[in-house]
């Protein structure tokens, strides 16, 4: 398939589609081309940029210029920027009329993973937008965790942990992007079994400034002691269900005990009779 003849080079990177210029360092552009004809990366995986970092690259071009050209691939109406949106915006902001390309032909396919490529090599993206660009390769271009890892130069237990922080509760996930909280503290909050507890616990991370070991092992705590409001919770279900009071007995490390209360034979053969019909049910 022609995608995975073309995953090859692109596992080299943004290197092997920009060629070095000898001596400079810095890449040489096939062409100047109008910033009005540059359409934004459709599938670009940064969605938040800072006005103060833009800011600070357009005065940086003011004084030296654009050092590395954007990536682009030629369009029937002008350019798909692939690679560049900073310097893009940046030069925009100055009201620069040209910038410098290079121009390659890839598909969608190729345009996102430049792009996750590049903003991972830059360290642009947030853990949540780098999250949703790992997510969105396995998703619509059929690659496998492995593969996404050897891509982006990083471990697959990188990618894994990274791709887990999705499963963070949308309320924690907007304070990761926000940078009130680090990957590191996300990963300590996603032990946390309880949603409503793993909120709870973001807050209190960022109100006491808590370090990553600190919240690491403020989650140990909350794991071997689980929230009482849950285990009040979980027992009235269980004593509507079974008609007789249940008490929960938490342990450590997740483990504990379920005590069923009866009051009479007929009531435990009642709930014997119950148990064995629900396990009959499920196939137990």
């Amino acid at each position: 398939m022609e995608l995975t003849n073309k995953r090859r080079a692109l596992g080299r990177g943004l290197g092997a589609l920009i060629p070095s210029s000898h001596g400079a360092g810095e890449a040489r552009p096939d062409t100047l081309v109008p910033v009005a004809t540059i359409r934004p990366n459709p599938v670009q995986p940064r969605q938040r940029f800072a006005d103060e970092a833009i800011d600070e690259l357009a005065e940086s071009i003011r004084q030296k210029g654009i050092l590395q050209p954007l990536l682009v691939r030629r369009t029937s109406g002008g350019f798909d920027l692939i690679a560049g949106e900073r310097r893009l915006r940046a030069a925009q902001r100055l009201g620069m009329e040209h910038v410098p390309v290079v121009v390659r032909d890839v598909g969608d396919a190729e345009m996102l993973e430049l792009a996750l490529i590049e903003n991972i090599q830059r360290e642009n993206l947030n853990p949540i937008e780098e999250a949703r660009a790992y997510r969105r390769l396995i998703e619509e271009f059929d690659l496998t965790q492995e593969e996404v890892a050897a891509r982006v130069g990083k471990e697959r237990s990188t990618v894994a942990n990274t791709l887990r922080l999705l499963l963070l509760p949308d309320a924690v996930k907007a304070q990761i992007e926000q940078g009130l909280l680090s990957a590191g503290h996300a990963r300590a909050l996603a032990a946390v079994a309880s949603d409503a507890v793993k909120t709870q616990l973001a807050q209190e991370v960022i109100d006491r400034k808590l370090t990553v070991r600190q919240a690491e092992h403020l989650a140990q705590q909350r794991r071997a002691q689980p929230a009482t409001d849950d285990l009040r919770a979980a027992e009235q279900r269980l004593t509507e269900a079974l008609g007789t009071r249940v008490r929960l007995l938490p342990g450590r490390s997740g483990s504990g005990r379920i005590e069923i209360h009866y009051y009479s034979l007929d009531e435990l053969n009642g709930l014997i009779d119950r148990l064995t019909q629900t396990a009959d049910v499920l196939g137990m």
